[in-house]
């Protein structure tokens, strides 16, 4: 399904679970609909209280942020 608002080029997959360096999450990939590239992820739950404020959130990998117009 897409995302809502401004992001109608990003996909998301479906939610699996993963542990990560924080915990056990509930995770999506998000992914370029043009070229099919993950992007990164979505966290839809966290499972440790001490994560609860990531649901929702994204994660964009560094290596698919594009440098344009001089950033520091």
């Amino acid at each position: 399904a897409p995302l809502s608002g401004a992001r109608v080029n990003v996909g998301c997959g479906p939610a699996e679970q993963r542990l990560l360096l924080t915990g056990l999450h509930s995770v999506a990939d998000i992914f370029c609909e043009s070229c099919k590239t993950t992007l990164g992820w979505k966290y839809e739950q966290a499972f440790e209280t001490s994560q609860k404020y990531k649901e929702g959130k994204f994660i964009i990998e560094m290596s698919h942020m594009v440098k344009d117009n001089g950033w520091d």
